[in-house]
């Protein structure tokens, strides 16, 4: 499916957005729905926390000096830029590009467009490796896709875990406030920004609830979470931003309620 066109003018009066985003990385994309004039629902499905600090440190001096680091979201950048030592330092996509920047070092490989493993590795600079070594900076877990294809391409390639994901605590009057407003049709559109986001949801959300997903839209720039929400409800309608910013995200949105104007998705 297609990224959703650029779309302006539109608005969200009377929608309301489930926000799955844990609560910190939540403000930009809250703040884009309600300038829209929609109403965001925090439910925040991810926690992230910083790993013990000693731990990570001891671990990264057992590491082979890198000759790249890979940073594979902003939660890397905020728990683990210390320990690029000395490497060539990459970043997966735009977000986790301007992290970096703001904290003062400089990028040197980032995907042209995209902002994913697969762009990534598209980049020059990580396409005759051989011998080098290249540390990636993540979770707890992840995708192997990016460690899979440098190795096949002769890096040494190993991981620095700097933070964990894990379900949060839901006190149950949060769940049947949920529960509440999506029975009154004040819940119109699900947003996911990765396919464990998409997991945790089912996890957590009363039955009633998990019913309801496959019957309400879900927005999400990462192809992997169309194919997973498609494969678990292949009723569901998703839709494909054309990225992850709040902006994007927003006008995926829009596309599936367009205002009075005669805009269409």
């Amino acid at each position: 499916m297609p990224p959703v066109p650029h779309m302006t003018n539109a608005s969200l009066e009377g929608v309301g957005v489930l926000v799955t985003r844990p609560r910190t990385q939540a403000i930009e994309l809250v703040s884009a729905i309600e300038a829209a004039g929609g109403t965001a629902y925090c439910f925040p499905v991810m926690e992230i926390a910083a790993l013990d600090a000693n731990v990570v440190a001891t671990e990264a001096a057992r590491l082979a000096k890198p000759d790249i680091v890979v940073f594979v979201s902003r939660n890397a950048v905020e728990y683990g830029l210390r320990y690029t030592h000395g490497g060539k330092i990459a970043a997966i996509g735009p977000a986790t590009a301007a992290a970096i920047e703001s904290a003062g070092h400089i990028v040197e490989i980032q995907p042209a467009s995209g902002f994913d493993s697969e762009h990534l590795l598209l980049e020059p600079a990580l396409r005759d490796i051989a011998g080098q070594h290249v540390r990636i900076i993540r979770g707890n877990n992840g995708r192997e896709l990016l460690a899979e294809e440098l190795t096949e391409r002769g890096a040494v390639v190993e991981y620095l875990s700097v933070y964990e994901r894990r379900l949060p605590e839901i006190s149950a009057q949060t769940l049947a406030d949920i529960e509440s407003r999506w029975r009154q049709g004040d819940i119109n559109v699900i947003t996911a920004m990765s396919v464990q986001t998409l997991q945790n949801l089912h996890a957590l959300l009363p039955e009633w609830c998990k019913r309801q997903i496959e019957s309400t839209p879900l927005v999400t720039p990462a192809g992997r979470v169309l194919k997973e929400a498609l494969d678990r409800y292949p009723a569901s309608r998703a839709i494909l931003a054309s990225g992850p910013q709040a902006n994007e995200m927003v006008e995926a949105i829009i596309a599936l309620h367009p205002n009075d104007s005669g805009s269409a998705p």
